[in-house]
């Protein structure tokens, strides 16, 4: 396939390439991760890898920065989706691709890039797989108090219930229980259930007054527990897709979930259940947009989650897309 290679440059050996890892201390075992890579490594014929720690002050980016300047020829981020966002942030543009061994609650791009979950597969692609290129998406973020800060994400971002729900979720409980605690987010969340009101622009277009439950920008579509949240997004097209839930009533609850867990959870499956979608007739309970460009200014400040993380509140954010601006080992 076209987006797939793998590449040795001229001149150069097995033995000249090395791994960096950088790991979050509290999501791996490291001794268990460096004698599995260090024996992966030789298998294979590269040299020694070398190994970055993440702190509180440091969840990977800099650290990251540091192995590229060093001349890894592949970066593996060891952790949860918040140190893979970390690493893929310093990532960006370099050429160096990114492995991945998901050791987190979601594993949300190992997921949507069927990328094993496997320790010992995990660590063996990443000498001897290939590398696809992907999209990032940024979004910038206005702060309540003023001042802005700029991120990627891989997979998602949003605000509303999907925000609160994260921000609201116990941490020993996701420890515990992996993404099945965000079912304990959503019920905490579930008083704090109104619409929240916004002006939204889309690659430009005029400014239209809008208000929705939840607004969402995905670069993939598929979340914890295999739930198909945006059947259209493609991480490697150059758009991303957006999603609005707008449901009206206790009833246009009721569709929202049949929209996720029946229509894209299983007719999307099978050509009959395709079908039957295509005569079903619309409602705008969920509302799906492309683009490459999304920004909204909020009537009320709002939490936002990136990649199943909670940033903070914003009052204004402005998401866009990096076509092709990752490289990912697969």
């Amino acid at each position: 396939m076209p987006y797939r290679m793998k590449v040795t440059v001229a001149g150069e050996s097995e033995a000249d390439r090395h791994a960096a890892v950088v790991y979050n201390p509290l999501k791996v075992d490291i001794d268990k991760l460096k004698e599995a890579v260090s024996s992966s490594a030789a298998e294979h014929g590269w040299g020694e890898t070398a190994w970055f720690e993440t702190t509180i002050d440091d969840a990977g980016q800099l650290l990251t920065a540091l192995a590229v300047q060093g001349g890894a020829n592949v970066v593996m981020a060891a952790g949860g989706d918040g140190t893979v966002r970390a690493v893929a942030e310093a990532l960006r543009g370099t050429d160096v691709p990114l492995a991945l061994l998901a050791s987190g609650t979601g594993n949300l791009l190992a997921r949507n890039l069927s990328i094993s979950l496997n320790f010992d597969a995990a660590i063996d692609l990443m000498f001897s797989g290939y590398d696809r290129s992907i999209d990032l998406g940024l979004i910038e973020i206005d702060r309540p108090g003023g001042g802005q800060s700029t991120h990627v994400f891989l997979v998602i971002t949003g605000l509303g219930i999907d925000a609160k729900m994260i921000a609201k979720t116990n941490p020993r409980l996701k420890k515990a229980f992996g993404w099945l605690a965000y079912i304990d987010g959503t019920m905490r969340a579930l008083p704090e259930l109104q619409a929240v009101k916004m002006k939204v622009s889309i690659d430009g277009e005029g400014w239209r007054s809008v208000s929705a439950h939840s607004v969402m920008a995905g670069n993939c579509g598929i979340l914890p527990g295999g739930i198909l949240l945006i059947p259209d997004a493609k991480p490697d097209d150059g758009v991303l897709d957006f999603l609005a839930i707008r449901p009206k009533g206790a009833l246009g609850w009721v569709r929202v979930w049949n929209k996720v867990t029946i229509e894209n959870g299983v007719l999307r499956r099978s050509a009959a259940g395709r079908k039957l979608i295509d005569w079903s007739p619309d409602v705008d309970d969920v509302v799906y947009r492309r683009g490459r460009d999304l920004r909204l200014k909020l009537e009320k400040p709002q939490e936002i989650q990136l990649d199943g993380d909670s940033f903070g509140a914003a009052s204004a954010i402005h998401v866009w897309v990096d076509p092709g601006a990752l490289k990912v080992r697969v």
